[in-house]
């Protein structure tokens, strides 16, 4: 059962920070600057937030040292030095957890399946033989696990998920609602105008505290297994084509499709719509802006854009005209006008450094 409330002296200690004002104060909940009542908890993440801040009804406010001193009109703060961080951990303090335990009634359990004992197995869930699933475990209403399909402890898997080709996953993974791991990868062989299919014999393995959103689909590979190391996260509505690799902490925005074969290093970032071609490698520590479009290997750490920035309607399609007409101009007209620029700019820096 999740409790109600919480002493300020209470909420300090579990996000490590030290408390200003009454320490028994009671915290219900927490909200955000403009919602707030007074017993409500909100954070502060820098000074352009001030003037909310200072109109707020929040009973307590999460704040840096120096936040703090600027917001002499309010009684009560708990002070840490990232409190966007420490939102953050008071989210799952609050968050309604799910107590339920064991297997419903309608779940459908091959004989051979190994189901911790303080799992929870919702309604008309379906899992098949030698499935295993790990302690703490919670697996909601009409979820499929295909045979061999192993999930470990702590993790989540939202309503309606399907789990296939043998996939395994480690701890704490979550996996929202309609989205499909392990189905069949898109891999046909041209023949004589027709396409012919090749079956996927690969897997999917995820590794832990992984989140994947609602919507997305992560293929299995064709012979080696699709890969998704410790701390990826996923957005909603991401395609994950077949034999991808995916490195440590690297995050993926909404929309976005990955080709088949691509590796991606740890601690990237892919913006949202953006989208990576088939067999490319990104080096670790690279950030995609969102709509980029990737056809080529990134080797080198860094931030990267394709496409054009928004413009106003009449101004794009100017913007469109100049580049049909620079695109009609032979590249070796453009590379003798740049030449005849540069000897230009050369022939005056001289006549400068003479009249000096």
């Amino acid at each position: 059962m999740n409790r109600r409330s919480y002493r300020l002296e209470e909420i300090a200690h579990l996000v490590k920070g030290e408390y200003f004002g009454e320490k028994d104060f009671q915290i219900f909940n927490l909200a955000s600057l403009e919602k707030a009542h007074n017993h409500h908890i909100c954070f502060v993440n820098g000074e352009k937030y001030l003037a909310q801040a200072e109109a707020s009804q929040a009973g307590v406010y999460i704040v840096t040292e120096s936040l703090k001193q600027l917001l002499g009109s309010k009684k009560n703060f708990i002070v840490v030095n990232n409190p966007y961080l420490a939102f953050a951990t008071l989210t799952h303090v609050f968050d309604k957890k799910i107590s339920q335990r064991g297997i419903e009634s309608t779940a459908k359990i091959h004989p051979s399946a190994i189901i911790a004992d303080d799992a929870y197995i919702g309604h008309h869930v379906v899992i098949g033989e030698n499935c295993v699933v790990g302690n703490n475990t919670i697996i909601q209403a009409n979820v499929f696990l295909d045979d061999n399909v192993e999930v470990g402890k702590d993790g989540f898997i939202d309503a309606n998920v399907s789990i296939t080709g043998e996939a395994k996953l480690k701890d704490r993974v979550r996996i929202h609602t309609n989205t499909s791991i392990g189905s069949e990868g898109f891999g046909f062989a041209p023949y004589q105008g027709k396409w012919h299919r090749i079956a996927q014999l690969g897997s999917v393995l995820i590794g832990n505290d992984v989140r994947i959103g609602s919507n997305c689909c992560i293929d299995r590979g064709a012979l080696d297994d699709t890969i998704l190391e410790d701390g990826v996260i996923i957005d909603n509505l991401v395609q994950i084509a077949h034999n991808v690799q995916i490195g440590h902490n690297t995050a993926i925005a909404a929309n976005c499709a990955i080709a088949g074969s691509v590796r991606i290093g740890k601690n990237c970032i892919i913006g949202g719509g953006s989208a990576v071609a088939g067999h490319l490698n990104i080096a670790d520590n690279v950030t995609l802006t969102g709509m980029s479009m990737v056809t080529k290997n990134i080797s080198e750490a860094g931030t990267y854009s394709s496409g054009i920035g928004l413009f106003e309607n009449s101004h794009w399609k100017r913007t469109v005209v100049r580049l049909r007409q620079l695109a009609d101009v032979p590249l070796t007209q453009l590379t003798k006008r740049l030449d005849h620029m540069q000897a230009q700019l050369e022939s005056l820096e001289s006549t400068l450094k003479l009249r000096k």
